[in-house]
């Protein structure tokens, strides 16, 4: 019996040691552009391993921090992707976080929501709204959690790449109340595999209805082309893309990458001749690991230690 709650006791401690802690974007019923709905949140694991949640309306920020004696100061925000429609929150969101504070990087894994007519008066802003705020409480609470607020960076895969690339670029044009006048600029962004383009050549298609409805208005497949909307104060990008993504063609990252050497903005490319797309931090097609690469651009612009 002893024997039995020992264990027990272990794997509670265990579970707790390794719970991370949640925080909600918004104070409770003070989600911006919102609607009442009965919709519920779910969450499942596939078949192919990987975790997605769906049908998000309560945002959330969850908290990776890494060991003390490696911490640096530098913070990323994590954006999984999923075309707008669902959140791959494993290999793309919490799985990356973990390497991030290996590297001294304090990770915070967005829970945004996901574009719908049902809970947003305006489903084309909801998730950038979102991203925004994850910036503004990282920078305002950068005490608390011993950061640099100018160190802090936003990361996205695919449509989550396609939502931290708006964050990058639009940046300068508030979608939440910001009474402190915090700035709303990443300090860097990574983008993986991303989702830049919404016009017809280059758009992936689900990620825009999802955002924009079937029928767009112009003016909104401009602001969300972000290859458009690319100026000299946008922040210093890394990206990474396979030649033969199907799914998102690689032309986005490059025209992208065209636009940030248009305006002399410091960025950096990985391109994988195979992977596909979805592959997260593991291109089983190469021996390459992207990462290795992007921690060395990170430790080229000051924001880890290469001892991490």
């Amino acid at each position: 019996m002893k024997k039995n709650l020992l264990a027990a006791a272990i794997a509670l401690f265990t579970m707790n040691a390794r719970s991370q802690e949640i925080i909600p974007l918004y104070p409770q019923d003070s989600i911006p552009n919102s609607r009442s709905s009965t919709i519920a949140e779910k969450a499942e694991t596939g078949t192919d391993g990987i975790l997605r949640i769906s049908d998000v309306s309560v945002p959330t920020l969850t908290i990776y921090l890494p060991a003390a004696d490696k911490a640096n100061g530098t913070a990323v925000i994590i954006c999984p992707g999923g075309g707008y429609r669902i959140l791959a929150a494993g290999h793309e969101g919490a799985d990356v976080a973990k390497q991030f504070t290996e590297w001294g990087v304090t990770a915070f894994v967005l829970k945004y929501r996901l574009p719908s007519d049902e809970i947003m008066e305006d489903r084309t802003i909801g998730p950038l709204q979102d991203a925004q705020r994850a910036i503004q409480i990282v920078r305002e609470k950068a005490k608390l959690w011993q950061l640099n607020p100018r160190q802090i960076g936003i990361m996205g895969f695919s449509a989550g790449g396609h939502l931290a690339g708006s964050a990058t670029v639009h940046f300068d044009r508030a979608m939440i109340a910001n009474p402190l006048k915090t700035s709303l600029r990443p300090d860097f962004a990574i983008l993986v595999y991303p989702v830049i383009s919404f016009t017809e050549e280059l758009t992936h298609k689900g990620s825009r209805e999802e955002l924009l409805g079937k029928e767009a208005a112009a003016d909104k497949v401009k602001f969300y082309s972000l290859e458009t909307q690319v100026t000299k104060k946008t922040p210093p990008a890394f990206l990474v893309h396979a030649k033969d993504d199907r799914a998102v063609k690689v032309e986005n990252s490059l025209v992208f990458a065209a636009a940030l050497e248009k305006n002399r903005v410091k960025h950096d490319i990985y391109l994988y001749d195979r992977g596909g797309h979805g592959f997260g931090m593991k291109n089983s097609t190469s021996d390459v690991e992207w990462m290795k690469y992007l921690k060395q651009w990170m430790f080229n612009l000051d924001l880890i230690l290469k001892k991490n």
